[in-house]
């Protein structure tokens, strides 16, 4: 874990503690002050400024923990070195969350015991948050505990509290209910105060601060050479003396590396349980209080000393201090036997269901036979059935052909009158088809007179519109000459009379045309009344053969829509021609008269 991560989980507390109502957004007044004390405890230069300038498109409302986090990141945790005291930068944190989550009068434990129990709480809690602890390192800090206390680990009552939280449906617990839980004195029965906080302040100064051994001995000196009781705290890396147990004014370090030793003296200047310890700078002579103490520290030293080297090389190669690396160590341990543990449910399920088709197949067998058994009896009964079946249906079918048989010679008789009918419907079908032929090509010849008919009186149409053009041309002729001088009217008068006399033969002319037109017109009639006669003929034929089941289909000429017939023949203009024509008539009519 690095010094960010651990960082950041006395810093959520501290932030959830600002939270009041539990919105998860506090006020940024409240940060502010909140980002000052870091500031301060951490070493780092604050910026008053930066808070407002980050969050002034949010000047409205609280912030909240995710909101806070890259002010936080680039501001305060990315200037952070190592040169603080963690012991105030933890302390200012728990002031801040101890307020409004520890009831202290329920537990058995000062808030300084509270303070150490938080720490190494989140020392041990997972990475995630909110922090939790899981069962084991609960287990290892309670084992821990006890045995810093003196006493001996009970194993059913840390059962039995298990069981308790997975009846509650919990596989961890809180920092709060940690303190709670150690307060209670659940698992220091027996133990009085003074017994479990000198437990907790050890595995503190172990866990925490990496002491593995402190006390009072005497130290000779370097220049006076006399004898001074001196408090020694002995670390991973170094054995820091003091002028007494509250480490209040530090006196020196001896500085351990690979080239330190520890030996035992003889007694000498009336001190006994003395032992030498040779540092790459100086040399250092120590009294114990009495020779066990004595044996203690040598075996410590010496089994540090033996162990720097590996440590050096661990910390080579990135490793952490001694807790973190067992720390690290149970968190993969634990991380591997939950893969276990998952891969061997799924193994157990893939058993399961493959048991579960095993047994289902047997059951299929079973039940496949079983039917096979009923089927193989069901078809026998069925054979036997059959053959009873067949032997009265053979019977039955005998008589059934006979009948049959009778049936299919009425049958062919009566196909063979239906035959002979048809075929001589066929014949009467093949008179009415070339009847109807004949029909037909009387209709086609009417029709060709017809149209011979209609040329011929477009032809006399022709001629009298050409006779009626010259006509009307005299008219205006005869108009043009009664407009000059009265000298040339009589002139005039007998060029009219010729005219006239030629206006008599034209008119003679017109009225020939007249008869032939009428001529025309009555011949036209008579073609009209055969082509008549022989569609008359032809739909009494096309009646006929839709009463003999339409073996054929007649072509029927196609419908004419309405002709206009005038004195011109029929069809000859259109109304707005003849409308013209009649116009221009009357014109020329009123010219003669008024010419006369």
């Amino acid at each position: 874990m690095s010094l960010r991560d651990e960082l950041l989980k006395s810093i959520w507390h501290a932030f959830t503690a600002l939270d009041v109502d539990k919105s998860g957004k506090v006020s940024k007044s409240q940060l502010k002050v909140l980002s000052h004390n870091l500031c301060t405890v951490m070493r780092i230069p604050h910026d008053p400024v930066a808070l407002e300038e980050h969050f002034k498109d949010d000047d409205e409302g609280p912030v909240s923990n995710q909101g806070y986090m890259p002010y936080l990141n680039k501001f305060i945790l990315d200037k952070v070195t190592d040169n603080f005291d963690r012991q105030d930068f933890d302390r200012m944190c728990w002031t801040l969350c101890s307020r409004k989550n520890l009831d202290q009068n329920q537990l058995l434990i000062s808030n300084e015991d509270a303070f150490k129990i938080w720490c190494i709480f989140n020392f041990l809690s997972e990475d995630s948050y909110p922090p939790v602890i899981v069962t084991e390192e609960m287990e290892y800090f309670l084992r821990k505990m006890t045995e810093a206390m003196g006493g001996s680990w009970v194993e059913e009552r840390f059962e039995d509290y298990k069981l308790q939280m997975l009846s509650q449906q919990q596989q961890s617990i809180s920092v709060w209910q940690l303190i709670t839980l150690v307060g209670s004195g659940h698992f220091s029965k027996g133990m009085d105060r003074q017994t479990l906080s000198m437990g907790i302040h050890e595995l503190h100064q172990e866990v925490i601060l990496d002491v593995l051994k402190q006390g009072y001995m005497m130290k000779k000196g370097h220049k006076r050479k006399n004898w001074t009781e001196r408090w020694f705290t002995l670390k991973p890396n170094s054995i820091s003396y003091y002028v007494s147990e509250d480490q209040a004014e530090k006196k020196g370090d001896i500085l351990l590396d690979e080239h330190c030793s520890v030996e035992p003296l003889a007694d000498k200047d009336g001190k006994k349980c003395l032992f030498f310890i040779r540092s790459s700078h100086k040399s250092f002579e120590i009294s114990a209080s009495d020779k066990k103490k004595k044996q203690e520290w040598i075996q410590v030293c010496v089994c540090l000393v033996v162990a720097i080297q590996t440590c050096l090389n661990l910390l080579r190669v990135g490793r952490q201090a001694p807790h973190r690396e067992l720390r690290h160590k149970r968190r993969e341990l634990r991380l591997k036997q939950q893969a276990d543990q998952e891969e061997l449910r799924v193994r157990m399920n893939e058993l399961q269901t493959a048991n579960d088709a095993k047994q289902h197949e047997l059951e299929d067998m079973r039940k496949a036979l079983e039917e096979a058994a009923a089927n193989a009896a069901e078809e026998e009964r069925r054979r036997l059935q059959t053959q009873a079946d067949l032997q009265d249906r053979y019977r039955v079918d005998l008589e059934r052909e006979k009948m049959v048989r009778q049936q299919m010679e009425e049958q062919v008789a009566q196909k063979s009158t239906e035959l002979e009918q048809y075929l001589q419907r066929v014949r009467e079908m093949e008179d009415m088809y070339r009847r109807l032929e004949d029909a037909l090509e009387d209709e086609r010849r009417a029709r060709q007179d017809e149209e011979t008919v209609r040329k011929l009186q477009a032809r006399l149409l022709e001629e009298e519109v050409a006779k009626r053009g010259e006509l009307e041309e005299i008219h205006l002729r005869q108009q043009r000459a009664i407009s000059e001088t009265e000298a040339e009217k009589q002139e005039l008068h007998k060029e009219r009379l010729a005219k006239e006399s030629a206006l008599k033969d034209a008119m003679t002319q017109l009225e020939q045309l007249e008869q032939d037109r009428q001529g025309a017109l009555e011949q036209y009639q008579t073609v009209i009344k055969k082509l008549e006669d022989a569609t008359n003929n032809t739909k009494t034929w096309k009646h006929k053969v839709a009463e003999h089941e339409g073996f054929m289909r007649l072509i029927q000429p196609g419908s004419k829509g309405h002709q206009m017939i005038t004195n011109w023949g029929p069809a000859a203009f259109s109304d707005a021609e003849l409308s013209l024509r009649e116009k221009k008539w009357q014109e020329m009519k009123n010219q003669v008269t008024q010419a006369q």
